[in-house]
């Protein structure tokens, strides 16, 4: 199955370790992306989001070179979208910063083409996200749809959100978001000793990082770290009225199931950090390959 392939070729690369708190510091050695990366900040909360800056504070004071082209405005739920409309407003309010009036797709297009006209950066970070983007959730986000945008590009690509399997509470979300953001440091550092060649992360090849609320206010540690999958469960379920007027009343209800066994919200659950290697495709494992094969075997036209 595709999960299980993708999670093969970067549990090689991590090797992390479900037991660990936190991913320990790089060690120091000589590998083509040490030194300062060259980083393209995004997210689907806004240019000026919370969490997009203690992302671009924390990377900043890693010594990273940041900068931020992002939705002018809130894009939550945006997904993979595209806009197709033939000019886009782009305003540059201050250094390192770009604020793009479409989606963190058109937000990171719009980076790659112009901002890094000169060169590709070398990792394109997308959030942290208020709320998790996990299960049914990172198929609709605009979080993970900007680090997919990237990979579309060749670009290697990381999405971040902060929460809870559950609505997010403003304070600790807020709180947990700067712990996120000292996570995602040690992340890199540890890719950045991984890696070979250059690149950060396989060919085609993203995470998607959850990081969990832990402690009343927030800013507890997480309890480890796991290397998941993404649950199959949508989570939200709307539901329709009608109004007898040619519109529909919508409300949703939110309708967690028991997590898989692996699983993001299973990690997440447990406050554990939860990375999820993705694709930027739509393709099929070998498995799923195989037994569409099999159903499809003699169809002709």
């Amino acid at each position: 199955m595709r999960r299980q392939h993708v999670l093969s070729s970067a549990a090689l690369l991590l090797c992390l370790s479900a037991a660990s708190a936190t991913l320990p510091a790089a060690a120091a050695q000589p590998t083509a992306s040490s030194g300062p990366l060259r980083i393209l900040l995004t997210n689907d909360d806004g240019y000026n989001a919370p969490g997009i800056r203690a992302e671009f504070d924390r990377l900043t004071a890693a010594g990273h070179q940041v900068t931020i082209v992002a939705p002018l405005q809130n894009q939550s739920g945006a997904g993979t979208k595209m806009m197709s409309a033939t000019s886009v407003v782009v305003q540059h309010p201050e250094a390192r910063v770009w604020a793009v009036d479409g989606t963190p797709g058109d937000a990171v297009a719009f980076g790659l083409s112009q901002v890094f006209a000169d060169r590709a950066p070398d990792l394109v970070i997308s959030g942290t996200n208020f709320g998790t983007n996990v299960a049914g959730f990172a198929t609709h986000s605009g979080t993970v749809g900007g680090a997919i945008a990237a990979l579309e590009r060749g670009v290697p690509a990381i999405a971040v959100s902060t929460g809870s399997f559950s609505v997010p509470a403003p304070g600790p979300t807020l709180n947990a978001m700067r712990v996120t953001a000292d996570f995602t440091v040690k992340l890199i550092d540890r890719l950045q000793a991984r890696a070979k060649s250059g690149r950060l992360l396989p060919d085609g090849v993203g995470l998607n990082v959850n990081h969990p609320i832990v402690g009343a206010d927030g800013t507890g540690t997480a309890h480890g770290v796991s290397l998941t999958f993404q649950d199959a469960q949508t989570v939200l379920t709307p539901h329709y009225t009608d109004a007898g007027d040619g519109t529909w009343k919508v409300t949703v209800s939110f309708d967690p199931l028991a997590p898989a066994k692996g699983s993001d919200v299973a990690a997440v659950n447990a406050d554990k950090v939860s990375i999820a290697p993705m694709n930027a495709d739509w393709n099929s494992g070998p498995a799923d390959f195989a037994a569409a094969t099999a159903l499809l075997a003699g169809l002709r036209p």
